[in-house]
């Protein structure tokens, strides 16, 4: 059996195979940036209608090993709201024949990212109506992520705003891609994708993943909770940029 599908060369496989580890580690230690890096390095050499669907795999690998790595300090209530509104927007995106243009959703997503990191935002807390505002979120994100594919850096700021530690940040905010993840796989499945073809590439990338996310997370536990802060807003920031720069570039071509 051959680890790359007819569509991708060996060294286009052996490629994505050790960037999995690299975003996976990235994702572990930093806490957000591994899901979009791999997008964009998928984008340069996949079909585009297997890209969404496989990264959405790899993805739910990559978070399950670090859902699974710090699942002592997951808050799952806030995983469980998340996942139900995922649900909503699962089905809501199934249904949609006619998407947004992918220009309008990333710009959208970078405004978003932007004044929540920056800009004057209400603290949530355990109520009901900050538990609404995950729901809700879930079913937003769950919803852009079938046309952008990744909106890890949408559901981290979500995440953030609890102020969480940085092992109970990482673990909730994995614990919430896991759940949005598998909502999108099984809506590809029912669309008819293939997921078959590419098996034994994702395999391989979702083992060197977990092995990126086991290394990541012993830099993470060895930083701080300020330093973790810090880096996560940087980050955010930067993809947020790039987001606007790619939304700006699809809007005005």
């Amino acid at each position: 059996m051959t680890i790359m599908p007819d569509t991708l060369s060996f060294l286009d496989a052996a490629l994505l195979v050790g960037v999995s580890f690299f975003t996976s580690f990235l994702s572990a230690s930093m806490g957000i940036g591994g899901g979009v890096a791999l997008l964009a390095v998928m984008a340069q050499v996949m079909p585009a209608l297997a890209i969404v669907p496989v990264h959405g795999v790899v993805q739910l690998g990559s978070n399950a090993g670090r859902a699974y790595l710090m699942r002592e300090a997951i808050v799952w209530r806030i995983v469980l709201y998340f996942l139900m509104g995922s649900l909503i927007g699962g089905l809501i995106g199934g249904q949609i024949v006619v998407a947004l243009p992918a220009a309008t959703l990333q710009l959208v997503l970078g405004l978003f990212v932007l004044y929540s990191l920056w800009g004057p935002m209400p603290k949530p807390s355990a109520d009901h109506k900050s538990m609404a505002f995950v729901g809700s979120s879930g079913a937003l994100s769950t919803l852009l992520t079938m046309f952008v594919g990744a909106t890890g850096p949408f559901v981290a700021v979500v995440v953030k705003m609890f102020s969480l530690s940085r092992l109970a940040h990482v673990g909730t905010f994995s614990a919430c891609m896991v759940g949005q993840h598998t909502v999108k796989i099984v809506v590809f499945g029912v669309l008819g994708f293939a997921f078959g073809a590419y098996l034994p590439l994702m395999v391989a990338m979702v083992a060197t993943g977990f092995l990126g996310t086991w290394v990541g997370r012993h830099f993470l536990v060895k930083s701080t909770d300020e330093r973790f802060g810090r880096w996560l807003n940087i980050i955010l920031t930067l993809l947020a940029a790039r987001l606007l720069w790619q939304g700006a570039q699809g809007f005005f071509a």
